[in-house]
């Protein structure tokens, strides 16, 4: 092993960068692939994460149990799971003819979890549902420069809920989503203090087609903001049965806009007796090329 981490040392690490939740070709949130890198350190992978700038980086191993080992990786530390970089990491295989489409497994810190390869599309299965209580409207309002009748006026919790990361969801009235003034580092106090990962925001929809309208932010994590959060949307799919949509098993998600990068996100839900027993999440991607990274 030592010999491989010395060997390590000495090699550049070719990454694939991939747009993943794409709407119509554009828009997305990059994430970094590494497909079966050298022997690695976690303070080597922190350090190609960083360097990529991404929000998430993924690094991919043949798996013992599964078909591949899946570690993620953010600017400032590792996550358990990412839902938009498992679908760079499934197509960058899929485009690069590594694999055929078909059904896969993947080792995470999160699980192990399904993942389906279509020919346009991945989807993969998250974690169940795990809800607790959030924080307090008014402090959340604060975080987020609004009123608190913003939120409160929704008639809606704010909710953690992980399907594979803790997020604190908030709901606000429609038509303020883009008006939020966040402040990174009382989210990231809120964050730390309930041991999330950040907040997930959204607001219904007034077009017919899209569920509702998201914005993350994840400044504990180095993720001032993201343009598609593919674990914080399996979350809200959650959330949306359980307080707006019972019975509902399928919801569009856009998030992006006030970023200028519009990406969509599909999300399905399936239920048993009002009990939530499948959580599924997917999209398209687009590849965006390679960067060699230094170690």
């Amino acid at each position: 092993m030592a010999t491989e981490a010395k060997l390590a040392d000495e090699h550049d690490v070719n990454v694939h960068l991939v747009n993943s939740f794409t709407r119509e070709g554009s828009g997305g949130n990059p994430a970094g692939v590494v497909l079966d890198p050298p022997s690695l350190s976690s303070a080597q992978k922190q350090s190609i994460a960083k360097q990529l700038g991404f929000s998430e980086t993924a690094f991919v191993y043949p798996g013992e149990e599964t078909d591949f080992q899946v570690a993620f990786f953010t600017p400032e530390g590792e996550v358990d799971f990412c839902g938009h970089a498992t679908l760079a990491v499934f197509s960058a295989m899929a485009s690069l003819n590594l694999i055929p489409p078909g059904n896969y497994t993947q080792q995470t810190k999160a699980g192990i979890l399904s993942v389906a390869v279509n020919h346009d599309r991945v989807v993969m299965d998250q974690a169940l549902p795990i809800t607790r209580r959030g924080p307090d409207v008014e402090e959340i309002a604060a975080a987020l420069g609004v009123q608190r009748e913003v939120i409160s006026a929704t008639g809606l919790p704010i909710e953690v809920v992980s399907t594979g990361l803790p997020d604190i969801i908030v709901p606000v009235q429609p038509g303020q989503l883009d008006a939020l003034k966040p402040d990174p580092e009382a989210i990231a106090t809120l964050s730390r203090e309930f041991n999330t990962i950040g907040f997930h925001v959204f607001e219904l929809s007034r077009d017919a087609a899209i569920t509702a309208h998201c914005r993350n932010f994840a400044p504990l994590y180095g993720i001032d903001e993201e343009s598609a959060t593919g674990s914080a949307s399996g979350a809200l799919g959650c959330y949306l049965v359980n307080h707006v949509m019972p019975g509902a098993t399928s919801f569009l998600l856009e998030q992006g806009r006030a970023m200028g990068c519009s990406s969509l996100i599909q999300v399905t839900i399936d239920s048993e007796e009002n009990t939530i027993c499948r959580v599924r999440v997917g999209g398209q991607a687009t590849m965006a090329g390679t960067k060699t990274v230094p170690l």
